[in-house]
């Protein structure tokens, strides 16, 4: 190897830090850079973000009293195109996060072959203690300050956790006022009557649950006969938990932020879905029983789908896991250390730069749709869809077999290999 290895950011935790998602994604792409035997300048480059700026966010609340709140936007890389990567708005909110998940992006826009490199944005807020009037306020002035790095040819937001299509029609309204023309291509996940797609509100959803019945498949069981459990009812895991049971598994628990629950016959989703409609929660749900949400990840069923936030399965509660897959809906459920002891019980984990990629496919399939002024129909978007996740599938599982190595470190490898190719073409400027 060439090339000053005190240029990359450590992998190792030191000793009295708390681990957290920018270890693991570090950690990951370490194992991956030695396995594919890349020198320690391409490692530090792959480590660095290309670009970073934190931005502060005075608010007047509706009260008429004022306060500051703090915002992210990291662009890991663009090396393969325009940065691409969701807007989440959560009190958990820090850079490292926001750097490790913009990381992921660039794994994941990769090994599913779409155009992108990988950013993320955040603001550190609990979205639910704001109005409506405070939430666009907020969305607003975070966009504007952030105005410099953002655009169709730049970088492209979409919705995460606590923003949805709402804040992307604000973002998008206030790009398109700076610049003085409208630009539907700015953001993704927007409403379908301001250039959203067809089918890109459950996107991510649909590409976990296909990836979920690959995954049993592969493993030899028949959707009619098998059970899950789902953790998590927003976003992802409420049209994950619909799709799945739709397909004949039996869904047999699913958990919120307020709690969880449980039935052995199989929860009714469509019930469960107008109950937190009409309540919030899945608190109260007549059909099923109150459980706690930790019990729910060490239920015994076929395939367990953490589709909340990260780090919930750690070196703690893994070997409790009794899933025989684990398919990540969320970014980042699955600590490094819980990784190592679900692959020594050989349960097979479905990392999430495979399993939630359909988010992504379909943004980029929203901002094709935007350039050309060119909407398609949904069963067009969900094909398409449906093909790029089966082709991801495919290859991550042939190099998982071809080199021994588990899904989510061929699926790394695979997307570090393509961005690394990238770069070599294109060159070190100037």
């Amino acid at each position: 190897m060439t090339g000053s290895a005190t240029a990359v950011p450590s992998a190792s935790v030191p000793p009295g830090h708390q681990a957290g998602p920018l270890d693991d994604a570090r950690a990951q792409l370490a194992a991956a850079i030695e396995h594919l035997g890349l020198d320690a300048g391409t490692h530090a480059m792959l480590a660095t973000p290309r670009r970073e700026m934190t931005v502060s966010i005075p608010l007047r609340r509706d009260d008429g009293s004022s306060e500051v709140l703090i915002g992210h936007r990291v662009q890991h890389n663009f090396s393969r195109g325009p940065a691409k990567g969701g807007l989440r708005f959560s009190a958990a909110v820090d850079l490292d996060e926001v750097r490790a998940l913009a990381m992921w992006m660039t794994w994941k826009c990769a090994l599913v072959d779409v155009p992108y490199g990988g950013a993320k944005g955040g603001v550190t807020v609990d979205p639910r203690a704001y109005s409506q009037f405070e939430l666009e306020r907020i969305t607003r002035r975070y966009t504007s300050e952030i105005l410099p790095m953002i655009g169709p040819e730049q970088d492209i937001p979409a919705p995460d956790i606590g923003t949805n299509e709402q804040t992307m029609a604000w973002m998008m309204d206030t790009y398109s006022v700076s610049v003085g023309h409208t630009v539907p291509g700015v953001v993704t996940g927007k409403p379908i009557s301001l250039g959203g797609s067809l089918g890109r509100a459950a996107a991510t959803s649909r590409g976990v649950a296909h990836t979920t019945l690959l995954a049993l498949e592969h493993r030899g069981h028949m959707a009619e006969r098998s059970t899950a459990a789902v953790q998590g009812f927003g976003k992802v895991g409420r049209d994950a938990a619909r799709l799945l049971a739709d397909a004949g598994v039996r869904v047999q628990a699913i958990s919120d932020v307020d709690g969880a629950i449980w039935n052995s016959s199989g929860i009714d989703v469509s019930e469960l879905a107008a109950h937190v409609d009409a309540t919030g929660s899945v608190h109260g749900f007549s059909g099923g029983e109150p459980i706690d949400g930790s019990e729910l990840l060490e239920l015994e069923v076929d395939a367990l789908v953490p589709a909340a936030i990260e780090g919930v399965i750690t070196a703690e509660n893994a070997p409790r896991v009794k899933a025989g897959i684990v398919v990540e809906g969320a970014n980042g459920p699955t600590t490094e250390a819980a990784d190592a002891v679900l692959a020594d019980r050989d349960i097979l984990v479905v990392p999430d730069i495979l399993a939630n990629a359909g988010g992504v496919i379909v943004s980029y399939f929203e901002w094709v749709q935007a350039n050309q002024a060119y909407w398609w129909r949904e069963h067009e978007v969900n094909e398409r869809l449906t093909e790029r996740m089966t082709d991801a599938w495919r290859n991550v599982l042939d190099y998982s077999h071809a080199h021994e190595m588990s899904l989510r470190e061929s699926a790394t490898c695979l997307a570090v290999a393509r961005v690394t190719e990238a770069h070599r073409l294109r060159g070190l400027y100037p």
